[in-house]
């Protein structure tokens, strides 16, 4: 699934990375506990999450992350933007809860993780 493709379903507004809205992601991955999100060994995946920190994008810069939606209308930094475009990824931030995200994604076609 591309990532304008994701946007779109989210109702989110592009924070940084528009330039690679035609990346496609394989699948989806939904957590505010960055320590479970280490423990990932798979490419090529969408971080859906509330947690709005910095710890979230060195989180996702550590994991290999590309992208990055925020849920729950909550807005990155600017120093979050910095370090995210830094690291070439996308940061999309969503209106809607992280469950319901997540279930859009899922009947769109985006597969989990497990």
């Amino acid at each position: 699934m591309k990532l304008r493709e994701i946007a779109a379903i989210l109702d989110a507004t592009i924070s940084c990375g528009a330039e690679r809205l035609d990346n496609e992601v394989e699948m989806g991955y939904s957590s505010d506990l960055m320590s479970d999100v280490l423990t990932l060994d798979t490419d090529n995946l969408v971080l859906i999450t509330g947690l709005v920190n910095l710890q979230a994008i060195r989180t996702a810069e550590m994991a290999d992350i590309r992208a990055v939606v925020f849920v729950r209308n909550k807005k990155a930094t600017e120093q979050m933007l910095e370090l995210a475009q830094e690291n070439g990824m996308c940061i999309l931030e969503s209106p809607y809860s992280l469950f319901k995200s997540s279930g859009l994604l899922f009947q769109a076609g985006l597969k989990p993780i497990y």
